[in-house]
């Protein structure tokens, strides 16, 4: 198994994305796309060896974006795969790569997966969906598993997301407020498109139930979010509740202001990844701001069993790397690599594991489990989300979580469906 370095983008790579995005915009309807991944190219000539190469990539030292733990991670289920006889018999060569969190990082690291004739890039985190899938969809290669940070995870027919974004935390969060009896929810949101869609879904999760929503627009990056706080926060009224749906780092400096605040009535919510076991223990777990505060995640809290075998990998497998499994990224690593072994799988041991054949298996529609990390997964024309923005938004669970006695744990059992606050359609019965 190799590693790869952190390739710094020469400058061929801008020529190469317009190349590429030229390819796709001509592939624009979707029988063309799929008709252009089935032919072979570059990710099917790997196929007649007896090793099979796959990537992950995130951004590493670039600040609150890293996921380090998501490649870290990777490579330690490689060494896993091979401790106990590879994939059908084949080593499995697992890349990894540092994004930079740049358009031309995530484009410089979805060629080095074609050049290395990779079958699929598997578990990986990056914003610059535009410029890496064009490359991808040009060479056959699927995406399986990303963190869902880019419209184009949820659109391209050689996506596979494993989890449904923001747009479902949000909805999920929204039907979480409702139970907790709010009466007005002032959503901290970023001041761009994505945060404006996020109103939308958490409107349509609240909609007959008279509760009053707020819009907060925030910075993405700011020091100060006191301004913000003291918005959300208002009068403090009974049944006043504050959801944030920042990023991570916006997230933890906003709980600053909301901590001086003091708010005695008002309700804190938030969705996994704007905040995680480690912001709880970091902000004085029960003694903090975070005491009580509601979360909503795509998985089962970190203390579930369902995480046993991801623990035991990290600590056996991850060579000292510091692997956080309360982290989301992390955990969507590990489902994604979970759908590629049992895709892998499923592919006749006579025949080599290619890009084409697991794309085959996973668009077949039969059903994945994940070991109950998330419903069974299937992405078949069936299992779309009939929405022109995200059909391919499969997983619309999401479970409900709480902070309590210093620990995120499951305030509720089992999973959420959102499917109908995602299509806009009358809550169930």
């Amino acid at each position: 198994m190799t590693r790869n370095g952190t390739p710094h983008p020469h400058p061929a790579v801008s020529g190469r994305r317009r190349t590429t995005a030229a390819l796709a915009a001509g592939s624009a309807v979707l029988p063309a796309l799929l008709s252009l991944s089935a032919c072979g190219g570059p990710a099917s000539a790997d196929s007649a060896g007896q090793e099979v190469t796959v990537m992950t990539w995130a951004p590493s030292g670039t600040g609150a974006a890293d996921r380090p733990g998501m490649t870290a991670l990777a490579e330690a289920i490689g060494r896993d795969f091979n401790a106990h006889g590879g994939l059908a018999g084949r080593k499995v060569r697992v890349l990894t790569c540092n994004e930079h969190d740049t358009t031309d990082g995530a484009t410089a690291c979805a060629d080095q997966a074609v050049s290395a004739h990779a079958v699929a890039v598997v578990g990986s985190a990056s914003q610059y969906g535009s410029n890496f899938m064009p490359v991808l969809e040009g060479a056959g290669i699927p995406f399986i598993g990303g963190y869902g940070l880019s419209s184009p995870e949820f659109s391209s027919p050689l996506s596979y997301p494993v989890n449904g974004g923001l747009p479902a935390l949000v909805a999920g969060s929204g039907r979480q407020l409702v139970e907790a009896g709010c009466k007005q929810i002032s959503l901290i949101r970023p001041d761009s498109r994505a945060g404006d869609a996020l109103v939308n879904y958490l409107g349509s999760a609240t909609r007959q139930t008279g509760i009053k929503v707020v819009d907060v627009k925030a910075p993405e990056k700011s020091n100060d979010y006191s301004p913000y706080a003291r918005k959300a926060i208002g009068e403090d009224r009974p049944g006043n509740c504050v959801l944030s749906a920042l990023g991570a780092e916006p997230t933890a400096n906003l709980l600053d202001p909301y901590r001086r605040a003091n708010p005695k009535n008002t309700q804190l919510a938030s969705v996994i990844g704007s905040f995680q076991q480690s912001v709880v223990d970091s902000t004085s777990g029960d003694n903090g701001p975070l005491r009580g505060a509601l979360a909503t995640g795509w998985f089962p809290a970190e203390s579930s069993t369902v995480w046993d075998n991801l623990r035991s990998t990290a600590h056996t497998y991850g060579n000292g790397a510091t692997i956080d499994v309360a982290d989301p990224g992390v955990q969507t690593t590990w489902v994604a690599y979970e759908v590629f072994r049992q895709a892998a799988g499923r592919i006749d041991r006579s025949r080599p594991i290619s890009a084409k054949g697991l794309q085959s298996v996973l668009d077949s529609g039969d059903p994945i489990d994940t070991a109950g990390a998330t419903p069974p997964l299937s992405w078949g024309v069936t299992n779309m989300l009939p929405t022109a923005d995200a059909p391919r938004l499969v997983n619309t669970s999401v479970t409900f979580q709480q902070v309590r006695d210093g620990r995120l744990s499951e305030q509720r059992k089992g999973f959420t469906d959102v499917r109908w606050v995602l299509t806009n359609d009358r809550p169930p019965a």
